[in-house]
């Protein structure tokens, strides 16, 4: 919780900073509404107002008699939301209640012509009374005899209409019912008919009934089949041991039965039998051929064929029996004809088994189709018992609307008339003064962050950290009033500040640079750092300014440092130690001038080289082997050297001298540098490959920032104050960098 809770109150500074440094146009939007409505209260005449009550509730008359209810009776479509009241107050103020209001009173307005409905509909104010079916009515006007009279006539208009659209409502439901009664009746003989045909088309008496009866049926016929089929098996046994017994087929033994009783088939059967016994005999007297045997076999061959015959002529078919099946005893006739008689009856079991399924399947397939005719049957009721409601129903509110027909039914009811006011209605000027005052708020508010937003300038530590992202080294506050030098430079508005780090050491200022220089030599602690180049976004962020400060800081702590102007284009150090320009680094690196001549000393282990005399390029100077070989015998002969470098936007010049250097130190001034430079500018140094010692915010308004960078609140008295206060703000910066550093990490 104790995050979300500090990250509230982050925000909530920011608002207010955001307030603080947009106070004045927002102070301008609003003294002008407050102004603005000032003016209006001004302007405003007494005016009365006059106010009129309305019952509005459904009517009970129709409920008297019985007939008619439901005409005019008041219900929103949405019963949930819908208010019968807000319904009615919208019909007050509805075009022709106004129109006939102001025909009737001839209201006109200004410039003589009649009102419109919709500026009458704006003047009343109609509104009900919470927990009632009261509706209140009330108009604002100059004179008090008008606002009673105005009033007055939209309540008589609204309840003529009223009544007016009740009766207009019961003839156009009389007219609608009696244009439906026709067809309804003709839906009730149509419904009627076609229950009837069907319950003819499908022999329907009583389904239930039908079903019922069906259900038993098929019962007992499934009872009969199994009795039968157990006969069956009992009769069919019996059959298979007859034909076992006489070793013939039971479709054998009719036919085989009628043979055995022909006299004149036994009878040739003997003869034959005779005839091949004789042949037999003779055969072993004669030999083939002989006329005895030849006689005896065309005998044999007759009585073959005339048994054949006399076989075909019994049986009715050319069916091949052999002669020993056709000589049987009377044993066998009494079991053939048993075989006969059980085969008989075996045919009639099956005939009966069969005639009781197809019967009982007859039964399943109509107990299959009874719930469809059911169905079928109860959706005709189901229509005809709808036709038959909607006949009586059209019928009964026929003769309601006929009786409602002839009463006056309306839905209000006036409790109280307009009286003419006797005095003017009160004055709203305090809360139009009150509720535009509040408004002119808003909108300053709103105008202030309006124009915050619209300034994409870095406004304080925070945002310059999180949009540049490099490491905090400083936060340079900003000096108060009154304590800059104005120095014109050429070509250049910008305001040269005094070298605060020399000329007031125990001041707070001078406190953030010896922690600069500090953090600075902390920074590194694999290699020295000694050659510094410092630079800027743009113009006017106070690099020199920086740089000047940051090379006493270094000086007074005992370090050789040299301080090198190289912004061969506006070039500012001479101005700031009051130094001339005639000599500086262009005409060293063209070997116009001496080196010790051009450096100059300004105060203890403090060395100047102004820029010299500004060259056509530049570039071409700063980017050359003989600057390289300067940086090192620089690095040689000080502790330290700061080079004060043209700002990034525009020129190379800085990183150049990057590259040759052991880091870049980045200035960045709230209020000054906005994003799209910010971000070029990183965006330059990370391309061109850069070593970014870090940054350092100069020109901070402590007021303005919601982070305590700095911990004085009260002019130091001495000097162990100052150093105190200064101890404070370098552990607050400290954990700064420190978790700048995780983060690069």
């Amino acid at each position: 919780m104790e995050p979300k809770d500090i990250s509230e109150e982050i925000d909530i500074q920011k608002y207010w900073l955001v307030l603080k440094r947009r106070w004045l146009p927002a102070t301008g939007v609003l003294g002008a509404v407050v102004a603005v409505l000032f003016l209006l209260l001004l302007q405003q005449r007494p005016s009365y107002e006059a106010e009129g009550k309305l019952l509005i509730k459904s009517s009970r008359a129709s409920s008297l008699t019985g007939l008619g209810e439901g005409i005019g009776e008041l219900e929103g479509l949405n019963r949930l939301t819908a208010s019968p009241l807000d319904t009615q107050a919208e019909i007050v103020r509805s075009v022709p209640v106004m129109q006939e209001t102001i025909k009737a009173l001839r209201l006109t307005n200004d410039q003589g012509e009649l009102l419109k409905p919709e500026d009458l509909a704006k003047e009343l104010t109609i509104k009900g009374v919470a927990g009632t079916d009261v509706l209140n009515i009330s108009y604002q006007a100059k004179e008090p005899e008008l606002a009673a009279s105005v009033v007055n006539k939209v309540i008589e208009v609204y309840i003529a209409s009223n009544v007016q659209a009740n009766r207009a409502e019961a003839v156009s439901a009389r007219k609608f019912i009696a244009e439906q009664l026709p067809e309804t009746e003709t839906d009730v003989r149509s419904a009627d008919l076609a229950l009837r045909r069907f319950k003819e088309e499908n022999k329907v008496l009583v389904l239930q009934e039908e079903a019922s009866a069906a259900v038993k049926t098929i019962s007992e016929l499934g009872v009969q089949i199994i009795q039968a089929r157990a006969q069956l098996g009992d009769i069919t046994a019996q059959s298979q041991e007859l034909q076992s017994r006489v070793g013939i087929k039971a479709q054998d033994a009719v036919p085989l039965a009628a043979l055995s009783q022909a006299s004149g088939i036994q009878e040739v059967l003997k003869q034959l039998q005779e005839a091949q016994g004789q042949l037999t005999v003779e055969r072993t007297r004669y030999q083939a051929g002989y006329p005895t045997i030849d006689n005896l076999e065309r005998k044999v061959s007759a009585l073959n064929n005339l048994l054949i015959e006399r076989i075909q002529q019994v049986t009715g078919n050319s069916q091949q029996i052999s002669v020993g099946k056709l000589q049987v005893g009377e044993v066998q006739q009494g079991i053939i004809q048993d075989l006969v008689r059980a085969e008989a009856v075996r045919l009639g079991i099956i005939s009966r088994i069969a005639a009781l399924s197809n019967a009982q399947s007859a039964y399943v397939n109509r107990a299959n189709v009874l719930p469809r005719l059911e169905q079928a049957q109860q959706e005709l009721e189901r229509k005809l018992q709808a036709a038959q409601a909607t006949y009586e129903a059209l019928l009964k509110k026929l003769q309601e609307a006929q009786v409602a027909e002839n009463q006056n039914i309306g839905n209000a009811r006036i409790i109280s008339a307009a009286l003419v006011p006797s005095r003017p209605s009160g004055s709203k000027s305090l809360l139009i003064l009150g509720g535009g005052s509040f408004a002119g708020i808003l909108l300053a508010i709103a105008t202030a962050f309006a124009l915050d937003l619209i300034d994409r300038s870095v406004k304080t530590v925070k945002e310059a950290r999180e949009l540049f992202g490099y490491t905090l080294l400083g936060v340079i506050p900003m000096l108060p009033k009154g304590r800059k030098s104005r120095a014109h430079l050429e070509e250049s508005e910008q305001l040269i500040t005094t070298v605060v780090a020399r000329d007031e050491p125990l001041s707070t200022v001078s406190q953030s640079y010896q922690m600069l220089q500090a953090n600075l030599k902390f920074l590194s602690s694999d290699k020295d750092l000694k050659i510094i180049v410092i630079t800027s976004s743009v113009a006017q962020e106070g690099k020199s300014e920086v740089s000047a400060n940051l090379a006493v800081a270094m000086a007074q702590v005992g370090h050789r440092v040299l301080l090198v102007d190289a912004d061969m284009r506006r070039p500012t150090q001479h101005h700031i130690w009051e130094l001339t320009n005639s000599a500086g680094l262009s005409n060293v690196m063209v070997d116009q001038v001496a080196l010790d001549v051009a450096v100059r000393e300004v105060m203890t282990n403090l060395h100047v080289l102004s820029s010299g005399v500004i060259p056509p390029n530049p570039i071409a100077l700063l980017d050359s082997k003989r600057m390289a070989s300067l940086i090192a015998m620089f690095s040689q002969s000080y502790d330290y050297v700061v080079f004060d470098t043209p700002p990034l936007a525009g020129t190379a010049d800085a990183a150049v001298l990057g590259k040759m250097a052991d880091g870049i130190l980045l200035v960045v001034r709230p209020g000054v540098v906005d994003s799209t430079s910010a971000n070029a500018a990183k965006e330059f140094l990370a391309q061109s490959g850069q070593t970014v010692l870090g940054m350092v915010i100069n020109g901070v308004n402590v007021k303005n920032e919601p982070d305590s960078y700095f911990y004085y609140t009260r002019k130091p008295s001495d000097q162990q104050m100052v150093s105190q206060d200064t101890t404070f703000a370098g552990q607050k910066l400290l954990e700064v960098i420190h978790d700048d550093r995780s983060q690069l990490d």
